[in-house]
């Protein structure tokens, strides 16, 4: 069954022209991501189909049956309106209902007989169900004062309670702009499996690719104002574009062949042409104009010359910091070695935050000391965005702070390197006042790595940025010599990116653990589980001691050694064949194998390290 259908749809923001006579369709049960490069439209197509917006040309149809919610990036939320007003403010008959029932419950003597028709009529309507519904997703949320107004409720907790209202409308047609900006990673995951069990169809628009593959069963690409459909998640997606963008090279190349032979004909011919020739000619202009409509991806590699570390880099001696009651943090100590790579995780609010201004001096610790070596230049990429004073171009905002950009090998002009970053030639001389959310985000990530930092904190750099950034962010990255401090909640960022994770756990205490995001998830995972057996123990004398307690056998210690070797081979030929595919040299049928390869590479090594974590465990607790 057809929800929702896009028919010739164009739009221009400006001179600009976003996309041009797009075509597709929403199907019942579907859920359908949408990627494109930041400024290329995402948001404004989103907009179209929700009715916030019109189309220069074409139309949005939505079936009779279909109830539609909507999230927005920034969703206007009345600072005066309290937050049950807000998130009750629906047609619904169920929703109305329920927000009486919630409403006189916060009373402190509510009308009796009131109370039970609205009880009654729940009955009626079978709503308890629903009513239960609402509740496991604000307790998720932590929503808990619904006659809180909405002026007093940080930023992040607005975008909760927006998101909030979206599930709980009851719709079978979810559009989500950029739903996991703001929520940690428990929340992302939990909604994860909040929408993958429920039978709705969702359009959404997010960078967090966990989330692409876990819940979306489509994709459809944004690019060069045209669409692509991928029936599959992330990783298909992947797959299947680099075979796209391979036979497509191999098309350019015949094209650019072609155009030179009939260049050289142009040449040669006299002013006066005949009709067939004319007919020829017209044939080159039209070569001409395809092939100056054709971008090609540079795969020159992004490689700054900074200054080198010294022997002492930063130390944070015994930091103890707390706002009122909360202790934000603990006694914490930590010297900072050349290459670490760390990345901060926590629930928001926990402190994550503050722990970088302190580094960066922006506020004071109550207690303890920090030493910061003379070599240091930080490089600072805060979440609130980029402090700009005055209005300026694009270009000129690249050229206050270099007019040559140095390379480790050779150097970019600014052009050259917003041109790198997908600020095209026709943006550069635009105002940054112009750009779409995204796009500033993006030129001041640029801003923080043109000042060549030697140490880089990065806080939620992932926010608002497309995939093809991050990718070019995390190039970047694997590359830089330096130390990386990073808070993020998007978990392939993590995995790529860091070797280990400070872990804020509350009432100020961070733990270390050493590995990427999920290498710490599963330890979690193992600490909650091993915890478990000791509330339990006292349940029953007759109670069997756990494996876990046993020392291990010589065939389990040959398997824990085995696997450590073969864990590190698979790894290594999986970073062998990520370099093949990311150069984009290979034939359509190579590409496709080395994809095959690596998500073959990818399930075999999640599963051996789930086995060699349980063989862990097993050889701790044999030596206790």
């Amino acid at each position: 069954m057809n929800y929702l259908t896009v028919e010739n749809l164009t739009k221009s923001f400006g001179e600009k022209l976003l996309f041009e006579n797009i075509s597709f369709g929403i199907e019942s049960g579907r859920k359908i991501a949408l990627i494109a490069r930041n400024g290329a439209g995402k948001s404004s197509l989103i907009k179209i189909i929700a009715g916030e917006d019109e189309p220069d040309s074409g139309k949005v149809t939505i079936g009779n049956h279909v109830r539609l919610s909507y999230l927005p990036q920034n969703p206007y939320m009345p600072g005066e309106q309290q937050v049950i007003d807000y998130l009750f403010d629906s047609d619904n008959e169920f929703i109305r209902l329920i927000k009486d029932y919630e409403t006189l419950l916060t009373m402190n003597n509510p009308d009796r007989k009131r109370l039970d028709d609205v009880m009654a009529r729940m009955d009626e309507l079978h709503a308890w169900n629903f009513e239960s519904k609402i509740k496991e997703i604000l307790g998720k949320f932590g929503i808990t004062d619904l006659n809180q107004k909405i002026a007093e409720l940080s930023g992040g907790m607005r975008k909760k309670v927006a998101l909030a209202k979206a599930l709980i409308e009851e719709a079978n047609l979810i559009i989500l702009d950029e739903p996991t900006n703001h929520l940690d990673v428990v929340m992302i995951e939990w909604l994860e499996n909040y929408l993958s069990r429920q039978n709705i169809s969702i359009f959404v628009v997010t960078h967090d690719r966990y989330f692409l593959d876990n819940v979306c069963n489509e994709i459809i690409e944004l690019d060069n104002q045209q669409i692509y459909h991928y029936r599959g998640n992330y990783s298909y997606f992947l797959e299947k574009k680099a075979e796209r963008l391979a036979i497509e090279k191999a098309e350019t190349a015949k094209l650019q062949s072609h155009y030179q032979k009939e260049l050289e004909w142009m040449r040669r011919q006299p002013q006066a042409r005949a009709t067939k020739a004319k007919a020829r000619e017209d044939a080159f202009y039209q070569l001409e104009e395809r092939l100056g409509n054709v971008t090609t991806e540079k795969v020159r590699g992004f490689d700054i010359d900074m200054q080198r570390l010294g022997g002492k880099i930063l130390e944070l001696n015994n930091i103890y910091k707390s706002y009122g009651k909360q202790v934000i943090l603990d006694d914490f100590t930590y010297i900072f070695n050349k290459g670490d790579r760390i990345g901060i995780v926590g629930k928001n609010g926990s402190g994550k935050s503050t722990l970088l201004k302190i580094i960066m001096g922006e506020v004071k610790p109550d207690k303890g000391k920090i030493v910061r070596g003379k070599t240091v230049e930080f490089g600072y990429f805060q979440q609130e965005g980029m402090p700009i004073k005055d209005d300026k171009r694009i270009i000129d905002i690249i050229k206050d702070i270099a007019e040559e950009v140095e390379m480790k090998k050779g150097s970019l002009s600014p052009a050259q390197f917003l041109t790198y970053f997908n600020f095209y030639p026709e943006i550069h001389y635009n105002y940054f006042s112009a750009l779409s959310g995204g796009e500033k985000r993006k030129l001041y990530l640029l801003t923080v790595l043109l000042k060549k930092p030697n140490f880089l904190i990065l806080d939620e750099p992932t926010n608002d940025l497309d995939i093809i950034t991050l990718n070019k962010l995390e190039e970047f990255l694997q590359n830089y010599g330096g130390c990386l401090v990073a808070v993020s909640h998007d978990r392939y960022f993590m995995d790529h990116m860091v070797d280990h994770i400070f872990a804020f756990e509350g009432d100020g205490k961070i733990k270390d653990y050493y590995g990427n995001y999920s290498e710490y998830y599963r330890l979690k995972k193992l600490e909650q589980k091993a915890k478990k057996p000791k509330s339990d123990a006292g349940n029953s004398k007759k109670q069997k001691p756990k494996q876990l307690s046993k020392k291990p056998t010589y065939k389990q210690i040959k398997e824990y050694e085995s696997l450590e070797k073969e864990i590190e081979m698979l790894e290594k030929e999986k970073g062998e064949l990520m370099e093949k595919l990311n150069t984009g040299e290979g034939k359509p049928d190579e590409l496709n194998a080395w994809a095959k390869r690596i998500a073959t590479l990818i399930n075999e090594i999640d599963a051996k390290s789930d086995r060699w974590l349980e063989l862990s465990e097993i050889m701790e607790s044999g030596t206790k």
